[in-house]
C-alpha cells in the first residue's frame, strides 16, 4: 500500500537491506540476554533465603512486622522484571539490594557461599545490562547514519498523543491495595499493642510440642500453675524446656515473642507494592520517551510496515524488501487520534459503523478465531525517530482499514530488534511473512529427494511433554491423596487431555512422502493425500493441516516457539510447517517414494494412558 508523495518529506533516506544488516548485527551476545541474569538473579536469592541465618523470636526481639525488610522484598521481586524491560532502573534496584544485605550483615555475609554467588549473579546481571545499553548506543549511531542529516518535526497528530495513564491508573490501584494492606496489618499490631498493655505478663516453661487440628505446630506452655496452648508458625524457636514470656487478659492470650500473625496481610503490601510500582515506572518511563520523541525535529526514514498476524506488533521493514521477508524491529503502536481513549481503540478504527460494516467484522473476527484472516498488507511509511533498543517512535502510512486515509501511529512499547537475542557479528535475519515466510522462499532453499522426508518431536517438543508429565504424575498423586472428593473430576477431565499432549509432544511425527502426507499423533497415524491438503501453518505451537472436505486437524503442542525465539533460534515446527507448505505448493519437491512402516512412526497415547492407569494404581497401593 503506497504513502502519498505529499506524505513523505523531502530528503527522506531509504532504510535500506544494508543498512539494515548493519543495524540488526548490533544485538546483545548471547550471554548478556535477560532470561540468563533474571535466573541467575532468583536462583541466588532463593539460595541465599534458605542458607542465610534466621533471627530466632524471642522476647526482646519479636517476630512482627518488618516494614523496611518487606520494601527491600520489593525491590528483589521487581529487580529481574527491570533487568528485562527497565535496564537503566535494574542498576538501582541491584544496588539497593546489595546495600541492604550489607548493611544487615555487613562485608563478612560474603564469606558465606551463598552471599557470594548472590554477589556474583549481581555482579552477571550488572555488566549484561551495560553491554545492552552500549549495543543500543552503537545501534542508535548507526539509525543516525542511515536516517544522514535531514530532519522533520514530528506530524502535528502524534505531538498530541499521550503515553501511560492507563499505567498510572492501575499502578495506583494496585498501590491503594497495598496501603490498604498495610492499613489492616497495622490494626492488627495496634489492637495487639493495646491489649499486652493492660493484659498480665507471665513467665512459662514448654512442656510440650505437638500438632493441632489444622497440622498447625501447638506449643504448651505452663505459667502459674495453668497450661496454655499457641500456635506458632517458627516452633524451632521454641524446644520443649525452654522458658517464654506471655500475656493473658481473660481467655485471651499471646506468646511475647510470636504475638500476631501478618503474613497474609504483609504478602498483599508485597503483591500490591511490586505491581503497582511495576505500573507507575512502565507509564513515567513511556511518558518521558514520549516527551522526548515531541521535543524538536527527528531524523526520519523511509521503511515498509506491517501489523503482525498473530501478535498486533508493528512489524519494520527495510525500504527494499517489497515482500516484507526480513524484519529489522518491532513494536506495538496505537492511531494517534485514539491518544484521548489512552489506548481504547474502536475495533474497526473508526467511530459508528452500519449494519453491514458490523457484519463485515463479525465475519473478520470468525475468521480470525479459525486461524484463516488474510496476513495484513505491507505499507510503505516514513518512521520518525531514531530507531534503537528501547526507544519510541511514530510513523506515518496509509491505514489499512480505509485505503484512502493516511494515519499516524505512534509506539505504546519500546522498540525492540527483530533478531534480539542472537550474538556474533553475523545478522542472522528471521525470515518470515507476516506469521510465516513465503513459501517460495523456502522452496528456494530445498531440493528435491527421492526419499520420503521427516519431521518430528525435537528437544523442546521433548521438554514440554516432560514437563507436562511431572504435571500429570503429580497432579495424579495430589488428588488421589485425599478421599474421593469434586477434585476427582478434574482427575477424570483432566488426565485425558494431559496424556494426548504428552504423547504428542514426545513423539509426533509428519512424514511426506510421495502420495502424501503421514500424521502421528497422540492416538493414530492420519494418511492425508496431497490432493485433499489446503493449508498447512504454525500457530500456537501447533501444527494445523486443513483439508478440503474435512474439518482441519493440528499436531499440538509441537514445541515451545516463545523460548525457542527468545533463545535466538527458529521454532523447528515453525520450520517443519514451512517446508511442508512449500511442498503443497511445489510438487516438483516432493518426494518420489512410499514410506515405510517405520518411517509413518506409532502413536504412543495408548501405552502412556495404560502407564498412567498403573501409576494411579501404585499411588492408591502406597497411600
Amino acid at each position: 500500500m503506497p504513502l502519498p508523495a505529499e506524505h513523505i518529506p523531502p530528503g527522506t533516506a531509504d532504510w535500506r537491506t544494508p543498512d539494515a544488516r548493519r543495524w540488526l548485527a548490533a544485538v546483545p551476545a548471547r550471554w548478556a540476554h535477560p532470561l540468563w541474569a533474571a535466573l541467575a538473579w532468583v536462583l541466588s536469592v532463593v539460595w541465599e533465603l534458605e542458607s542465610a541465618p534466621v533471627a530466632a523470636c524471642t522476647s526482646a526481639d519479636p517476630c512482627g512486622t518488618d516494614w523496611p525488610g518487606l520494601g527491600v522484598a520489593v525491590v528483589m521481586v521487581l529487580t529481574p522484571y527491570w533487568v528485562w524491560r527497565q535496564p537503566r532502573l535494574a542498576f538501582a534496584g541491584l544496588g539497593a539490594v546489595l546495600l541492604a544485605l550489607v548493611v544487615e550483615e555487613g562485608f563478612t555475609a560474603f564469606g558465606r557461599p551463598s552471599a557470594l554467588a548472590f554477589l556474583l549473579a549481581v555482579a552477571f546481571a550488572a555488566a549484561g545490562l551495560a553491554h545492552r545499553l552500549a549495543v543500543a548506543g552503537r545501534q542508535r549511531s548507526l539509525a543516525l547514519e542511515a536516517a544522514g542529516p535531514v530532519a522533520q518535526p514530528l506530524p502535528a497528530a502524534a505531538r498530541t498523543f499521550r503515553r501511560g495513564r492507563l499505567s498510572f491508573v492501575l499502578g495506583g490501584l494496585l498501590l491503594a491495595v497495598a496501603g490498604f494492606g498495610f492499613w489492616q496489618a497495622q490494626q492488627v499490631v495496634d489492637a495487639y499493642e493495646e491489649r499486652a498493655a493492660g493484659a498480665t505478663h507471665l513467665s512459662g516453661r514448654v512442656t510440650a510440642l505437638d500438632r493441632g487440628d489444622e497440622d498447625a505446630d501447638v506449643l504448651t506452655v505452663t505459667a502459674d500453675g495453668r497450661t496454655h496452648r499457641f500456635e506458632t508458625a517458627f516452633p524451632e524457636d521454641f524446644p520443649v524446656g525452654s522458658r517464654v514470656d506471655i500475656v493473658v487478659d481473660g481467655d485471651w492470650k499471646a506468646l511475647v515473642a510470636e504475638p500476631y500473625d501478618v503474613l497474609g496481610w504483609e504478602l498483599l503490601v508485597l503483591g500490591g507494592s511490586a505491581a503497582g510500582l511495576a505500573f507507575l515506572v512502565n507509564g513515567a518511563a513511556g511518558r518521558a520517551r514520549s516527551r522526548r520523541l515531541r521535543r524538536g525535529p527527528l531524523p526520519v526514514l523511509h521503511v515498509l510496515v506491517r501489523e503482525g498476524h498473530d501478535d498486533g506488533r508493528t512489524w519494520v521493514f527495510a525500504a527494499d524488501d517489497p515482500k516484507g521477508l526480513r524484519p529489522i524491529l518491532y513494536f506495538h503502536s496505537l492511531y494517534a487520534a485514539d491518544a484521548e481513549d489512552d489506548g481504547e481503540e474502536e475495533a474497526d478504527g473508526h467511530e459508528g459503523g452500519d449494519d453491514s460494516a458490523a457484519a463485515v467484522e463479525l465475519g473478520r473476527l470468525t475468521d480470525i478465531l479459525r486461524g484463516e484472516d488474510p496476513a495484513p498488507p505491507l505499507r510503505e511509511a516514513v518512521l520518525y525517530g531514531v530507531p534503537y533498543a528501547g526507544a519510541e517512535v511514530a510513523f506515518v502510512a496509509r491505514d489499512d482499514a480505509d485505503d484512502d486515509e493516511v494515519a499516524v501511529e505512534c509506539s505504546v512499547s519500546a522498540v525492540k530488534p527483530a533478531d534480539a537475542g542472537r550474538g556474533g557479528s553475523r545478522p542472522r535475519l528471521r525470515e518470515r511473512e507476516s506469521a510465516q515466510r513465503s513459501a517460495d522462499e523456502v522452496a528456494a532453499r530445498m531440493t528435491r529427494t527421492a526419499d520420503p522426508r521427516v519431521w518430528r518431536a525435537h528437544g523442546f517438543s521433548r521438554a514440554v511433554g516432560l514437563f507436562l508429565l511431572l504435571v500429570e504424575g503429580g497432579g495424579i498423586w495430589a488428588m488421589l491423596d485425599d478421599n474421593p472428593s469434586w477434585t476427582w473430576l478434574f482427575l477424570i477431565a483432566g488426565v485425558p487431555w494431559l496424556v494426548t499432549a504428552v504423547a504428542t509432544a514426545l513423539t509426533w511425527r509428519i512424514t511426506a512422502d510421495r502420495d502424501g502426507l503421514w500424521v502421528t499423533g497422540a492416538w493414530r497415524v492420519r494418511r492425508v493425500p496431497w490432493d485433499v491438503i489446503t493449508s498447512v501453518r504454525h500457530s500456537a505451537d501447533s501444527i494445523r493441516v486443513g483439508r478440503a472436505k474435512d474439518d482441519s486437524f493440528e499436531v499440538s503442542p509441537a514445541g515451545f516457539a516463545w523460548l525457542e525465539r527468545r533463545l535466538g533460534r527458529e521454532p523447528a515446527a515453525e520450520r517443519a510447517a514451512d517446508e511442508l507448505r512449500a511442498l503443497l505448493l511445489h510438487p516438483e519437491l516432493r518426494p518420489t517414494e512410499e514410506a515405510t512402516a517405520r518411517q509413518q512412526g506409532m502413536p504412543v497415547g495408548p501405552p502412556l494412558a495404560a502407564l498412567s492407569v498403573l501409576w494411579g494404581a501404585a499411588v492408591l497401593l502406597l497411600l
